[in-house]
């Protein structure tokens, strides 16, 4: 058998541990896979006496970067703390010393994956970045290799598991944002911080990534349009599961006449629909390429081991050598990609749920549907539900649903329907797909 594969992990926290599980538990089998042996050289950690789910002799622990681009011995690291200015510092220097890297770090991707990117083939080496998106959804894999006979045409994915077992709480349960945000807290799919999470910024940093496999754009965040969960009322649970739609937050981008849209948000989507289903901390990925057409992949997006999986399969991929031939020839972020533009988002064309709390009174709806008209929105139904006859005059839940217009159009309405005496709140929407 060859060499081995010296191994180095940088972080040894819920996925560095699950990598470095797999590496000492099951040796044989990933050698018989990666042809050579995975050695497990070193482990750079914060605290050496740290209590660790997998036990890792003395010798190889540290403390100190220095010590794993100084080892000759060492070919490969796992970048593997998160955060973005520490780890790009650590990559940049890991590549400089003849270091592959495989990183799970998608804010590192989405923000600096330029750099990252031109420093390795500077330097001649390889990026691996599978547990970058969804976890243990080999989804780079599939985009990069078993479909890259497509141009992709669409992606559209349930990417942050914390914010699905959340509405799947809501929706099942009947809980609140905010006892379902507990519940995800106590059971471990939530940080005590849940912001990057609930607000769509996770999921972003993902979309960015596969938008730059699929399309070859680099994308700033600040491009893609970014919605999360945090305000979602179980008022509109109701009103989207009376109508037949579930809420999930969606990471979307689709390809159309040299143009490319994308955003993050809480959508509408038909219960039936594969990706309503999706249900609890688990993620999937919906992928319409031109020759292939509708592909789905399903599975856990996080935790220990399914990322851990993923590492892995990049580390065998390494010794194998098919990620240093394939790294060549994508070329990803890099300046050669296709003339593609970001669509305008006020630009995209959809159907809207729009819900008001109105005056129960004559002529409001009249209003409210004037208002749309201008805007060039047609109303496809109207929910407003019966009062007691002691109730009439007071304020109640109309919910529209709209035929396709343009964002920007409906967005310039809600402004108009927001500054009625009538309407009692801030008007309430979301994009809604069949």
């Amino acid at each position: 058998m060859s060499e081995p594969l010296g191994v180095a992990l940088i972080g040894c926290g819920t996925v560095g541990g699950g990598v470095a599980k797999l590496l000492l538990e099951h040796p044989e089998r990933l050698a018989a896979r990666a042809g050579r042996p995975l050695a497990l050289r070193r482990v750079v950690v914060r605290d050496l006496t740290k209590p660790r789910a997998t036990r890792l002799s003395r010798e190889i622990l540290t403390t100190d970067l220095e010590q794993v681009i100084a080892d000759p011995s060492v070919q490969v690291v796992a970048e593997l703390v998160g955060g973005v200015e520490w780890a790009r510092q650590a990559v940049l220097r890991l590549l400089a010393a003849g270091k592959d890297v495989v990183t799970a770090n998608k804010a590192l991707l989405a923000t600096h994956g330029s750099e990252v990117f031109d420093a390795a083939r500077k330097h001649g080496r390889a990026i691996a970045f599978e547990a970058s998106v969804a976890g243990g959804i080999p989804i780079i894999a599939a985009l990069t290799q078993s479909l890259a006979g497509n141009q992709i045409l669409s992606l559209q994915g349930i990417l942050n598991g914390t914010s699905n077992f959340i509405l799947t709480a809501m929706t099942e349960q009947g809980q609140s944002y905010g006892e379902a945000l507990k519940e995800a807290q106590a059971r471990g799919y939530a940080e005590a911080d849940p912001t990057l999470d609930v607000d769509g910024t996770d999921a972003a940093h993902k979309l960015a990534i596969l938008a730059q496999i699929a399309f070859g754009m680099a994308v700033p965040l600040s491009a893609i349009s970014r919605r999360g969960i945090e305000n979602i009322d179980v008022i509109d649970i109701h009103f989207a599961n009376e109508l037949g739609y579930v809420i999930k937050l969606l990471a979307e981008t689709w390809l159309h006449e040299g143009q490319v849209a994308m955003h993050v948000s809480p959508v509408l989507l038909r219960k039936h629909t594969p990706l309503a289903q999706v249900r609890g901390a688990y993620n999937a990925v919906a992928v319409i390429g031109d020759a292939v057409e509708d592909v789905l992949f399903y599975g856990k997006g996080a935790g220990m081991m399914p990322t851990a999986s993923a590492v892995v399969a990049d580390l065998i991929d390494l010794a194998i050598g098919r990620t240093q031939r394939t790294f060549q020839t994508l070329r990803l972020w890099s300046d050669n990609g296709p003339p593609l533009r970001v669509q305008p988002p006020a630009s995209v064309k959809t159907r809207f749920y729009l819900r008001l709390v109105v005056d129960d009174r004559p002529g409001v709806l009249s209003e409210v549907a004037g208002i749309l008209a201008q805007h060039h929105i047609s109303i496809a139904s109207v929910i407003q539900h019966e009062v007691p006859d002691d109730a009439e005059g007071q304020r109640v839940h109309l919910v529209i649903m709209t035929h396709s217009a343009l964002t920007g159009n409906f967005r310039a309405a809600c402004d108009r329907l927001d500054q009625l005496t009538s309407v009692a709140s801030p008007s309430v929407h979301f994009p809604v797909e069949d």
